[in-house]
């Protein structure tokens, strides 16, 4: 299976990106350039917010890769609040100008899918991780390992998309979901993983390894 079979411009952005086309193309038309130019920029930054460009996957079955493209805010341990057993917290903060939709860090069983209303703080704090409206899917690999990967609004998003549910398949890097305008991602690790980044590292999802599963005995 093709672990990208989308278009390059994400689907979640097609009606918007028409909407802000639309709007600066009729002013354009009845005023001119002058009054048009600052919706063409809108709809600029619209096409660059929903790119949502192909990745391949580097391989390695022990590889835990990035779920988002964005800056490393955190990495600290903690209890994983949806498992309920210790673990190492991995937070990709995604501002706008990142690509925004968001990939499985592993191949694995999905076996929870657990939403949650909440609140819309700026998603650069780490309370945002409790705070705020989040979407966390646990993942079992082929090899045993669990982990939790949680998607996180933020001061400006008001929109998570998932498309998983409990029992789907993922393989490593294919895309899962999406959330608008400026967020961030959690991953809940098992502590023996070997961390691979430090806060203030710039990832990319699916390309950037973010951690290694201990080798197997």
């Amino acid at each position: 299976m093709n672990p990208y079979p989308h278009p390059l411009i994400a689907k979640e952005g097609w009606l918007i990106l028409a909407l802000a086309l639309s709007l600066a193309a009729l002013v354009q038309a009845w005023a001119g350039v002058v009054w048009a130019w600052p919706l063409w920029l809108v709809a600029l930054f619209v096409l660059q917010f929903f790119r949502d460009p192909g990745r391949i996957a580097p391989s390695g079955e022990d590889l835990i890769l990035a779920p988002a493209d964005g800056r490393i805010v955190a990495v600290l341990p903690c209890v994983d609040p949806y498992r309920q057993c210790p673990a190492v917290k991995i937070s990709v903060f995604m501002n706008v100008f990142n690509v925004h939709s968001n990939r499985s860090p592993v191949q694995g069983l999905v076996r929870q899918v657990t939403y949650h209303p909440g609140l819309f703080v700026n998603a650069d704090l780490d309370k945002a991780s409790e705070a705020n409206e989040r979407n966390a899917i646990v993942l079992e690999t082929p090899q045993g390992h669990h982990l939790t990967c949680v998607q996180v609004a933020g001061l400006i998003a008001r929109r998570i998309l998932c498309y998983v549910a409990q029992g789907d398949h993922l393989l490593a890097g294919q895309r899962y979901g999406f959330i608008r305008f400026g967020s961030r991602v959690d991953l809940y690790l098992p502590p023996e993983v070997r961390v691979c980044v430090t806060i203030g590292d710039k990832v990319r999802a699916t390309h950037s390894v973010l951690a290694q599963w201990p080798a197997l005995a």
